[in-house]
């Protein structure tokens, strides 16, 4: 069988080692005779691996002593619910800032238990750039402020301006955010997050598990009634057990984190990832106009590129013949039309190479 360049934007295209080691665990994994989603969640068996699956990612992001680290299940549009019921008094304000789909995503979900206040919106530019810090409406004694590091759909992502990072200051207020589609994908400093989450299936794993990412000292805080189920303190206090967890994507997940390190770290990747967004990139913006990204420079992406081509017949037709050619699921997302490559962690610097091979013929033959 021959596996094809796969540019999906989630789930996304794994590493073909952790898939073939998988394999080869299914039936008896570590000798015990049984497989991993067969074994008790509980057992030592499994508990060891959820420890150094743990151990791993704080190894690789970096993530220092005083946070703690969930695996859950539910994704990440589940944490955006769950953000005010846990740490947003009742009638207390949260910030957000819109850069995209997905911003306005987080806000539907958190309005029905806490007062928004958009303290900044890229819509009305299309989600072209991200919104100056300088026209930020911050609340003084906002609950927290949320950002999405990275927009999939829009591709529009927070990048670091003047050596300072990508983390916008937000004063004395907790700094929350959404790093679905660009977690270790090159290195950041934790220590500026309250909250840092993601769903696994991009960057770090399958689909069913999400990580969350929690400066304890907030999960004091009362927040509103929920159910124990929905309380981050309970499962932090449980080590993401008090249900049974999706054991099967908690194990494959903490493979890609070892095979990550293993392959250079966090660092190696964010040089990947920039050589493979610049050669796509690049294509682009030397077609004359035949590809176009309406995205400002400062404000792209390096994880999901969406570009578009002169009509909806040519763009067809690239979705066609670039799947003939080993290259999957370069349609883009039905909110913006188009084409997008998404280019994760797992995916080598060879299929972006390719895509742009076929960009240049593509563009050749049609343009």
């Amino acid at each position: 069988m021959t596996r094809v360049f796969n540019f999906s934007a989630g789930p996304a295209t794994l590493p073909e080692s952790v898939l073939l080691q998988a394999q080869a665990e299914m039936l008896d994994w570590n000798g015990v005779g049984a497989s991993i989603v067969e074994i008790s969640h509980r057992s030592a068996d499994f508990i060891a691996v959820a420890a150094e699956a743990e151990a791993d990612l704080r190894t690789l992001i970096g993530i220092p002593e005083n946070y703690a680290v969930l695996f859950l299940s539910g994704g990440a549009t589940t944490q955006q619910a769950l953000l005010a019921l846990n740490f947003a008094a009742p009638g207390q304000t949260v910030d957000y800032v819109v850069t995209g789909h997905w911003g306005k995503t987080a806000i539907k979900q958190v309005a029905p238990y806490a007062k928004v206040n958009i303290a900044a919106d890229g819509e009305p530019e299309g989600f072209r750039s991200i919104p100056a810090r300088d026209g930020w409406k911050l609340t003084p004694d906002a609950a927290y402020v949320h950002i999405t590091a990275n927009e999939t759909i829009h591709g529009v992502e927070f990048r670091p301006v003047d050596g300072k990072g990508a983390a916008p200051d937000v004063g004395s207020v907790p700094l929350f955010a959404d790093f679905s589609s660009s977690i270790a994908s090159e290195p950041i400093d934790v220590s500026k997050y309250g909250v840092i989450y993601a769903g696994a299936q991009k960057n770090l794993g399958p689909v069913g598990v999400a990580v969350v990412i929690i400066r304890r000292d907030l999960l004091e805080r009362s927040g509103q009634p929920r159910a124990d189920i929905f309380d981050y303190r309970s499962h932090a206090a449980r080590d993401s057990m008090l249900n049974t967890p999706p054991t099967w994507n908690w194990y494959l997940a903490g493979l890609v984190f070892k095979w990550m390190l293993a392959q250079g770290g966090v660092a190696e990747f964010a040089r990947r990832n920039a050589l493979k967004s610049k050669l796509v990139y690049d294509a682009i913006d030397a077609s004359g106009g035949f590809y176009r990204n309406e995205v400002v420079p400062q404000a792209r992406s390096r994880m999901n590129i969406p570009y578009f081509l002169p009509d909806e017949t040519l763009t067809a037709r690239f979705v066609a013949e670039s799947k003939a050619a080993g290259l999957l699921a370069l349609k883009g997302h039905k909110a913006v039309g188009g084409l997008r490559a998404s280019l994760y962690n797992a995916l080598p610097v060879e299929a972006a190479q390719a895509l742009v091979g076929f960009m240049h013929d593509f563009q050749k033959r049609n343009g």
